[in-house]
């Protein structure tokens, strides 16, 4: 077995001119989140949060697709792959659902969870107590179907006002330049929508 690494040493991000400051863009958004601390087994993942429910596993499986459809638009509606992606969808709902109903608490899927998130690190609400410098693994999924795994060093704990819960900020330890360019995009994609969204609304 590997000896744990140390991140004691690990430097933080840092933002350079060269690279024109786009990691200081930031945004709001929804996705699917997995987390534990750095040094816990995969299955504690899921131990802090309700079982998972008909409604988060349909949400789970079906974000994906339903991102994919509206970036892609109707090239991606008319393909005649179109038709199996959503009958793979409904066969993998319909065996979680049948799996957390025969045996509940036996389904471990990433949570859609309420993130502001820039390409130096990500904040989110959680019902766990966690505390500042504790490293986490993280497991990011970024539409349509980019998965980004790393760590990250908690650089805040608050409590989450009159809700139950925390909300935590972090600061990426290790994310590749390949990962970093991903978050970007993704959040200038996000920003490009919803300024059509707001254009289109007046």
């Amino acid at each position: 077995m590997a000896a744990p690494r140390d991140f004691s040493r690990t430097p933080p991000i840092v933002e350079t001119k060269n690279e024109d400051r786009r990691e200081w863009l930031r945004i709001d958004d929804r996705l699917l989140l997995e987390y534990r601390l750095f040094d816990e087994p995969a299955e504690v993942m899921h131990a802090y949060l309700p079982a998972a429910t008909e409604d988060t596993i349909a949400t789970a499986v079906s974000k994906p697709t339903v991102d994919l459809l509206g970036r892609a638009g109707e090239a991606f509606a008319e393909s005649p792959l179109s038709p199996w992606v959503s009958k793979i969808d409904w066969m993998l709902e319909t065996i979680l659902k049948s799996l957390a109903k025969s045996h509940p608490g036996s389904v471990e899927i990433a949570r859609l969870t309420h993130v502001d998130i820039s390409a130096g690190g990500v904040g989110f609400h959680t019902p766990r107590p966690f505390q500042a410098e504790d490293i986490l693994a993280l497991k990011l999924i970024l539409p349509p179907f980019s998965m980004i795994e790393t760590t990250a060093r908690i650089t805040r704990v608050t409590r989450a006002g009159e809700e139950s819960g925390y909300h935590v900020a972090t600061q990426f330890l290790e994310l590749a330049g390949d990962d970093q360019e991903l978050i970007i995009r993704h959040i200038l994609q996000v920003q490009a929508e919803r300024l059509r969204a707001r254009k289109a609304a007046h």
